[in-house]
């Protein structure tokens, strides 16, 4: 059975992957390969205390250098962009791909949400370019944006935190 995938099916099914707690997905077809590999890590061991924090960060930066260290790199692995530990009582929006940050739908326009704004549920907060194609990002919450941690036309990884909403 022949199986054809548009960006469209692609963004939904990174996206279902993304919330989902899957740590890993293949997917193979004709002309294409999929392979989804995540690190989930449990968020408790995170809330004790930031010395705790800390040294698990360390831990994890520490493990991850060795297993690299295993493989041959041409160029040196660069370390994500890590946010600053939030407040508890904030909302992590993470980028769903990887791609290009933009605040605003053109240069020279409003940017879709600035800090102090509210926002819907299904209302634009930010532009993801990913291969020429432009991804509007929608808030999943009524919330008011109390952070953006990503400056405009900035590269974002994979669940990297764009920004950070209260919920209303």
């Amino acid at each position: 059975m022949a199986m054809k995938l548009d960006h469209e099916d692609l963004n939904r099914l990174i996206e279902k992957i993304s919330i989902s707690d899957i740590q890993e997905f293949s997917l193979e077809g004709e002309d294409f390969k999929l392979e989804i590999k995540r690190n989930l890590f449990d968020q408790n061991q995170f809330t004790n205390n930031s010395v705790s924090k800390t040294s698990s960060d360390s831990q994890v930066i520490s493990n991850q250098k060795s297993i690299n260290d295993n493989v041959q790199i041409v160029n040196e692995p660069k370390v994500p962009q890590v946010a600053p530990p939030g407040r508890s009582d904030l909302i992590d929006i993470t980028s769903p791909m990887v791609g290009t940050f933009y605040r605003a739908a053109a240069p020279g326009e409003d940017p879709f949400v600035e800090i102090g704004n509210n926002v819907k549920v299904g209302q634009t907060i930010c532009i993801l370019e990913a291969m020429k194609l432009m991804n509007e990002i929608e808030s999943e919450f009524n919330a008011e944006i109390v952070e953006i941690l990503v400056e405009n036309g900035t590269p974002v990884e994979f669940g990297q935190v764009l920004m950070r909403v209260k919920q209303s």
